[in-house]
């Protein structure tokens, strides 16, 4: 089994998973272009895979997503909440000033105006089209009686008609519809904490806090190989739920977002500072070493650092703060801890 983490952080996230016979990409927050790039650096065939699964809908995580879906023609798998709040994410909405609302208004008012002006041109006209049609009727009669007594072989030539006209137009010409940009090729929704499989894949779902409609990490566990790899991050704290998640993985890509004091004196307006301390927000440095000091129960043979903000941490903090949880276990000490980046792949982890 493999995990390859294509990128971490603040500007994109996604992960391929790998068993004997499936494959999957948790999250595709990078373009299609760049997603495909980072694939073939290390070696991952994108055609190979099976699905893309999606965590939540924040743009760092969905930014690819529809296109790449589209080009390799795979389903995309999300909580039903998260489906439509991405689709409410993608789909254009329009924006009016109150100058355009006022000229939007005026509009309308000349329109009904120009409705009303034309119903009574129309019935002033229908007496005029009832002659019309006596006198069309009249020359007709006349018509008929002459083809009936003079041409032994009579023809009756008819005008053109519009439709036939307007049969040769080149449909090229006609403009394109707009690709729908919530279209994918086949969605698939799960719950959280039911289990569901792809290919001989068993995943479970489970919820984690954070600001978005209905997030999850993930654990996936290959049937064949009895090996477990899990995807945490972007979490607030760390509740009995996901501990109890993160329990017998074998590779743990856990959140290392912030250092506390770097955030606190950082270029973030306060609103996002409190927004990333939040219980629905990012897990610190600290936050993420107690957890691996008092509740990790240290069955991983490797810890992935991610989503560590560019900003507001330094890995080496992120890795310190980590190693040093770890050191007050002893047991612990075999699991090798490795940084995601935001830049560029990490090597894939094989087991």
């Amino acid at each position: 089994m493999r995990m390859t983490v294509l990128a971490s952080g603040s500007k994109g996230n996604s992960t391929v998973i790998s068993s004997a016979r499936t494959r999957v990409l948790v999250d595709a927050g990078l373009s299609c272009k760049e997603l495909l790039r980072r694939m073939a650096l290390v070696g991952e065939d994108p055609d190979t895979l099976d699905a893309i699964l999606i965590t939540h809908e924040h743009i760092d995580h969905v930014t690819g997503l529809s296109v790449l879906a589209r080009r390799l023609n795979i389903p995309v798998f999300f909580t039903e909440p998260t489906h439509r709040a991405w689709v409410r994410m993608v789909t254009p909405r329009t924006t009016m000033t109150y100058a355009k609302w006022l000229d939007h208004l005026q509009q309308e008012k000349e329109a009904r105006a120009a409705l009303v002006a034309s119903s009574a041109a129309a019935a002033e006209s229908a007496s005029a089209e009832a002659e019309a049609i006596a006198q069309i009727s009249a020359e007709a009669a006349v018509a008929c009686d002459s083809l009936r007594s003079d041409d032994p072989n009579p023809t009756l030539e008819l005008p053109p008609d519009p439709d036939e006209a307007d049969a040769d137009c080149d449909p090229v010409s006609a403009p394109k519809v707009k690709a729908n940009p919530a279209a994918l090729p086949a969605v698939e929704y799960f719950h959280a904490g039911t289990n569901f499989s792809i290919g001989d894949l068993d995943i479970t779902p489970f919820t984690i806090p954070h600001d978005a409609a209905d997030p999850c990490g993930f654990v996936f566990e290959s049937r064949t190989e009895h090996i477990r790899m899990a995807v945490a991050t972007d979490l607030g704290y760390m509740p009995p739920n996901v501990k109890a998640a993160l329990k017998g993985i074998d590779v743990l890509l856990l959140e290392s977002n912030h250092d506390l004091e770097m955030l606190r004196d950082g270029p973030y307006p306060w609103s996002v500072k409190q927004r990333v301390l939040s219980r629905v927000g990012h897990l610190s440095n600290d936050a993420t070493a107690e957890f691996l000091q008092k509740d990790y129960d240290g069955g991983a043979a490797y810890i992935v650092l991610g989503h560590l903000s560019e900003s507001n941490n330094v890995p080496e903090l992120a890795r310190l703060a980590a190693e040093q949880a770890l050191t007050g276990h002893p047991s612990l000490l075999g699991n090798r801890v490795l940084l995601a980046q935001q830049g560029a792949p990490l090597e894939s982890i094989c087991l």
